[in-house]
């Protein structure tokens, strides 16, 4: 059971890793267009960077504030994003605590598999969250660029789904098997564990009939 938790809480942390860097990274779209060799320009859920590909000189344009008008697709992978990495953080420190190996509560099994528990689920929304941000954003680019290429429309610049995009995904799906793991996979082998115990045999303590006639010798 100890090799299942450390692996989820490893695959966990990695994940949750790969989730605030797709967060907080700036090229969820870039653009694809190959006439474009002197510049290569991202997007991202916070700012809009250009880098020169002569010099390697990166500008950033931040967008307005939080409060202002921004694309639905924005928004909305902002707060799943969000919502995901403190998701994943909590359960990381869920986990934690409920390690075999961590001395916390050593006396006390039942309640660190209940946290193991917890942490699953907790991770298991989070990487829904995750998805569904991540997904969404996709999508929405690709249905941008599907009408601007139905309508026969060229902007000079295509964007396809950036680096930023795929780790968001990454990073849920692992949160989703680490959270596979410990919800399903532990609760498998404990019950495994629970069954192959040997029972303790039962011996009921009533009066033989040698102790009877004892008794009643006794009596008289």
């Amino acid at each position: 059971m100890a090799v299942l938790q450390l692996t989820a809480f490893g695959l966990a942390l990695l994940s949750a890793l790969f989730l605030v860097t797709a967060t907080w990274t700036d090229c969820w779209m870039v653009n694809t267009d190959d006439s474009l060799e002197v510049s290569h320009k991202c997007r991202g859920l916070w700012r809009e960077c250009v880098t020169n590909m002569q010099d390697g000189i990166k500008t950033c344009d931040q967008y307005d504030s939080i409060l202002a008008d921004h694309p639905l697709k924005i928004v909305v992978t902002r707060a799943l994003l969000i919502s995901a990495d403190l998701l994943a953080g909590f359960a990381l420190l869920t986990l934690l605590f409920g390690l075999d190996c961590v001395t916390f509560l050593k006396e006390e099994p039942h309640v660190k598999l209940k946290l193991c528990y917890m942490a699953g689920l907790v991770l298991g929304t989070g990487s829904i969250l995750g998805l569904v941000g991540s997904v969404w954003y996709a999508v929405d680019v690709y249905m941008e660029r599907a009408t601007l290429v139905s309508r026969n429309v060229f902007l000079g610049v295509h964007y396809d789904f950036g680096w930023s995009c795929w780790l968001g995904m990454a990073g849920a799906m692992g949160c989703l098997v680490a959270s596979v793991v410990l919800t399903c996979c532990l609760n498998t082998f404990t019950d495994e564990g629970s069954s192959r115990r040997p029972q303790r045999p039962v011996f009921h303590c009533g009066r033989t009939a040698t102790g009877k006639m004892y008794a009643m010798d006794s009596r008289v």
